[in-house]
């Protein structure tokens, strides 16, 4: 009997406003690039081993509007980088959440990558949406979802 495990990854998107209203919002799915397969792969043998060297949980966001693909080793053009705080929901959902305060981050947005050090590491997944202009008072929550199927 062969079995698999299927990765998806999908980032929700909202940008608020000074006052905190809802301004933009988006959604979409993402490609788990291979090096991020890999990255699972060893954070698996780690988490076997009890060590704490593999961290996944830093959401970056950038301008560059270049389409993913599984080859991506970084963000085209890295605006600011956030520790999101993580959580497991049923279903087998791995799932962070990164909000960037108004002044962080702030420009033309298009892409969002998941990434395992607050500088460099290895980007296990990656999205391009349409465009969201963040202004310097507004401030943009990221939410990522991983699920194992």
């Amino acid at each position: 009997m062969s079995q698999s495990i299927t990765l998806k990854g999908r980032y929700f998107v909202k940008l608020f406003g000074p006052g905190g209203e809802l301004k933009d919002s988006r959604a979409g799915d993402n490609v788990v690039t291979t090096v991020g397969k890999e990255f699972l792969a060893n954070f698996m043998r780690s988490a076997a081993l009890a060590a704490s060297t593999n961290t996944a949980r830093y959401i970056a966001i950038g301008s560059d509007a270049t389409g993913e693909a599984v080859g991506n080793t970084a963000l085209g053009t890295e605006l600011a980088r956030y520790s999101a705080a993580v959580s497991y929901t049923s279903g087998g959902i791995y799932e962070l959440v990164a909000t960037f305060a108004t002044g962080v981050g702030t420009g033309n947005i298009y892409e969002y990558g998941l990434l395992s050090s607050s500088a460099a590491g290895t980007l296990i997944s990656r999205d391009t949406e349409a465009l969201i202009t963040k202004g310097a008072n507004d401030s943009l929550q990221v939410t990522y979802q991983l699920t194992f199927s």
